[in-house]
């Protein structure tokens, strides 16, 4: 048994790069990421010891909403201090607790009125459930007490702007130092589906700090360029933990190493036109077809511009390679949806995760500005998860040489 997973991930100043790891919102299609997560720390397992989880591995680790959840479950501490969650217990949580966050109902006609008078009276999901299991599993630990460090983004609705949760804050301002359970629960509220989340912190002076939460996704639904910025920002302050890391400038995307994971959309069935949205008033964007057309926009959206934005400089630096974005745009019917629990849509979701795998890497054309497979020049995303593990590997060596990280299973 390998000893890697017993040291905590040194910060950068004697590697190659800065580490991140970004997986999108999407509610129950959290399965889909959850399915690639179990893969790549399979693939760090064989090169150095059933011990090792990803919070060993990554400098950062982002997610919104679903992703923002399964950042706090393979951050947050156990009791022996290592991650509560491995990779593949991800995906069993989902399938475990999934059809109760989202409860079906079975009769047709009966659940169609109740979703309906829900729509029109409130938040189509109590959350309790939600609630009752995020806290039994997270308890009280605290933002400054994950296992590396992690940058969750929500948005306040009440003083109408983002609100991003960061280790690094929390370090500094204990007023951002809230309980993981309160921030996954912010970050996961999204609108028409679960309701606002409120809460307070409070500052070493005694201050509270009030915040009202909705979904990430309204502020970014892909969290991987926000997770740069953070890095920016703390290089810019010059913090201990980037403080002369090779003389890094802010800017230097040659120095990052980015996994970013999405949860799949459905922009090849081309369900909408302008034919169709024209005719829609305020029920219309919200609720068509069993989707939510407004919300289903600005996620998509969201995604890829940062998509977009993230592989203009990468692609302009030449580190192309050392950006990779696993994402499927072939969703279509339930398989798109954020809330479909019953057994044979997990499934599905799993089975979408497991295929993407198969699938070919993508990449934005920069003069198309289209998610476009590479052929077979950029082989698998199976394959590359399985080099980018061999660069986590090796970087994990560099920063800890004293420690035996080589140790086959």
């Amino acid at each position: 048994m390998s000893s890697s997973g017993s040291f905590k991930l040194q910060p950068p100043i004697n590697g190659k790069f800065i580490t991140i790891l970004s997986i999108d919102g999407g509610g129950i299609r959290g399965l889909i990421p959850a399915t690639i997560l179990e893969y790549l720390e399979s693939q760090l397992q064989e090169l150095d010891g059933e011990d090792a989880r990803l919070a060993d591995y990554f400098d950062i680790i982002a997610g919104t909403s679903t992703g923002g959840l399964v950042t706090a479950m393979l951050t947050a501490p156990n009791k022996d201090n290592r991650p509560l969650f491995a990779a593949k217990d991800i995906k069993p949580f989902y399938l475990e607790h999934g059809p109760k966050i989202f409860p079906q109902n079975n009769m047709i006609l009966i659940g169609s009125i109740i979703k309906g008078w829900r729509f029109l009276t409130g938040p189509k999901y109590d959350g309790k459930y939600l609630r009752e299991v995020i806290k039994e599993k997270l308890g009280e630990t605290k933002l400054h007490e994950t296992l590396t460090n992690v940058v969750i983004p929500t948005f306040d609705i009440k003083n109408i702007q983002p609100t991003i949760f960061s280790t690094f804050e929390a370090k500094k301002y204990s007023r951002m130092d809230a309980k993981l359970f309160d921030i996954c629960i912010g970050t996961s509220a999204a609108p028409t589906y679960l309701p606002a989340h409120n809460f307070q912190t409070q500052n070493e002076d005694g201050k509270f700090q009030e915040f009202n939460l909705i979904d990430g996704a309204i502020a970014a639904n892909n969290p991987t360029f926000i997770a740069i910025n953070e890095v920016t920002k703390q290089i810019f302050e010059q913090t201990p933990y980037f403080k002369n890391f090779d003389e890094m400038k802010p800017a230097n995307y040659g120095k990052f190493l980015v996994i970013s994971i999405g949860t799949g959309s459905a922009k090849l069935v081309h369900k909408y036109d302008a034919k169709i949205a024209s005719n829609w008033g305020i029920f219309g964007w919200l609720s068509d077809g069993g989707s939510n057309p407004i919300i289903d926009a600005f996620a998509d959206a969201s995604n890829d511009m940062v998509d977009y934005h993230i592989s203009v400089v990468f692609q302009c630096v030449c580190s192309q390679k050392q950006y990779l974005r696993i994402q499927d745009d072939t969703l279509s019917g339930e398989d798109f949806s954020v809330d479909i629990s019953t057994k044979e849509n997990m499934d599905k979701l799993v089975e979408i995760g497991t295929n993407l795998l198969k699938k070919p890497v993508s990449r934005v054309n920069l003069k198309t500005c289209l998610f476009e497979p590479l052929g077979t020049t950029g082989g698998t995303n199976e394959e590359a998860l399985k080099e980018f593990a061999k660069l986590l590997s090796e970087e994990k060596k560099f920063r800890n040489p004293k420690v035996p990280t080589t140790n086959k299973l």
